[in-house]
């Protein structure tokens, strides 16, 4: 730019002697060690490499700022762009990030609503950039992937909104029944516990809408021979998803939501599960009715435990069942087993949540939402 070095708002990062005692004091050290891992990855070159975003020649303050401040003060419990502004407020911490100025909350709101779709979509391939170098870094990790399946858990989670947002609408909300929410999708890496993709989605959005679009863009950003193995409830039980991950050479180990489904199971043949009194497997191909081939279920069975006594004299034991339409070559019940590690995922979601403000800082316009919180989005 043209400009002199005065008037930018941001310099190279000085070096700073970090002590406990004395002037010059911060509450919020912790955030010297995620600077520093930022500028190693070469955040700032790396976004302005790959989102095409312009704000005229007078403008002080990018995108690139806005994404840069709000990530590090989200860190630290900023859950409002007025709570990113109060942390950037301390001066210790502006000079030890090399920030001669910063934006307040009205200018952050407004750089964050100037981003198109296009720009969104960049900044999903800007979070798989970062993403990569990350990777690299930690030596021999690719080389470890390519050599087993990258297990891959996708959920769907609703975040209450308290507004007129854009893109908020009512739909299924266990936490707060009526109320309006958004319904973003995750995408987690088991073997590292990333999220490696996430899309906001308005509030009525189904479980597995956009899941193959999404599937899709995951896939063309992890490196090229990756096998991945899609893991998910019965909300993404899809015919359109298994068929994508099958002409892939991609797997999946999905629970079925079928009609009709206990029906289908009793009728298989059951053996018992060694080792596990009380509980009964089978595995069995079955074509859906608008699917083009059959594939592999596996199921296990235990008796219902409010099973009356009458029904027993009868020999007619009410069951509970668990169904998974797999490609993998595990027994049903290692399947059955391998199918509950996704309840870890639902942990780190809440983390997400809770812990990072995963959806939490919402303006009223959807892409400026979708561009500062997850750098994707499907309405």
């Amino acid at each position: 730019m043209s400009k002199d070095r005065a008037s930018q708002p941001r310099k190279s990062m000085p070096k700073v002697r970090v002590e406990g005692t004395g002037k010059h004091l911060t509450t919020h050290a912790g955030l010297i060690p995620a600077m520093r891992f930022l500028e190693k990855l070469g955040f700032r070159g790396a976004f302005t490499q790959t989102v095409e975003h312009g704000r005229g020649a007078n403008a002080r303050y990018h995108l690139v700022d806005a994404a840069e401040l709000s990530l590090l003060a989200m860190i630290v419990g900023a859950r409002y762009l007025d709570g990113v502004a109060r942390v950037w407020s301390d001066a210790v911490l502006r000079r030890l990030g090399g920030w001669q100025r910063v934006m307040d909350a009205t200018t952050m709101g407004r750089v964050f609503k100037s981003a198109s779709a296009r720009h969104v979509y960049q900044m999903e391939t800007f979070n798989h950039v970062l993403r990569g170098r990350a990777w690299k870094r930690a030596r021999g990790f690719t080389a470890r992937l390519m050599r087993q399946p990258v297990w891959i858990d996708v959920d769907s989670t609703v975040k209450t909104a308290y507004g007129e947002q854009e893109g908020v609408e009512v739909g299924y909300n266990p936490h707060k029944r009526g109320a309006a929410s958004y319904h973003p999708i995750l995408a987690f890496c088991t073997a590292t516990k990333e999220i490696l993709q996430g899309w906001l989605r308005s509030g009525s959005a189904y479980t597995s809408n956009g899941i193959v679009g999404f599937m899709q863009q995951l896939a063309a950003h992890l490196p090229h021979g990756v096998r991945l193995v899609f893991r998910g409830d019965s909300g993404f039980f899809v015919g359109a998803l298994l068929e994508w991950l099958d002409t892939h050479g991609h797997g999946y180990l999905i629970k079925v939501k079928l009609k009709g489904l206990v029906g289908l199971l009793d009728a298989q043949a059951w053996e018992p599960v060694p080792g596990q009194p009380c509980w009964e497997q089978a595995r069995f191909t079955y074509r859906c009715g608008t699917w083009v081939r059959k594939r592999t279920f596996v199921a296990v069975r235990t008796p219902r435990q409010d099973d009356d006594r009458q029904g027993r004299l009868l020999d007619m034991r009410a069951y509970d069942y668990f169904c998974y339409v797999t490609t993998e070559t595990l027994t049903p019940w290692q399947t059955h087993k391998k199918y509950g590690e996704r309840a870890t995922c639902e942990t780190w979601i809440d983390e997400a949540k809770n812990q990072m403000g995963l959806a939490h800082i919402k303006t009223h316009d959807f892409m400026a939402n979708a561009a500062r919180e997850f750098g994707g989005h499907d309405t």
